[in-house]
């Protein structure tokens, strides 16, 4: 099993720092009921959001810089 590294940061409310060996992101929102926004190094900007129902699933739509 290879070992991985990642680390979180919460560096203000609602407003947290993603470091892993390759690179890192800033991720904002994500309250009660609110989407989430992601921002990577690499370029690759997520929203997600945790939707209603039986399951608590998550839409995700990605998309990265051309």
């Amino acid at each position: 099993m290879p070992l991985t590294f990642r680390k979180s940061f919460r560096i203000l409310p609602g407003v947290r720092l993603n470091i892993n060996k390759r690179s890192w992101s800033i991720t904002t929102g994500g309250g009660k009921n609110g989407p989430r926004y992601t921002r990577s190094s690499t370029g690759r900007r997520t929203t997600s959001m945790d939707l209603p129902g039986p399951f608590g699933w998550r839409r995700t739509r990605t998309s990265r810089r051309p």
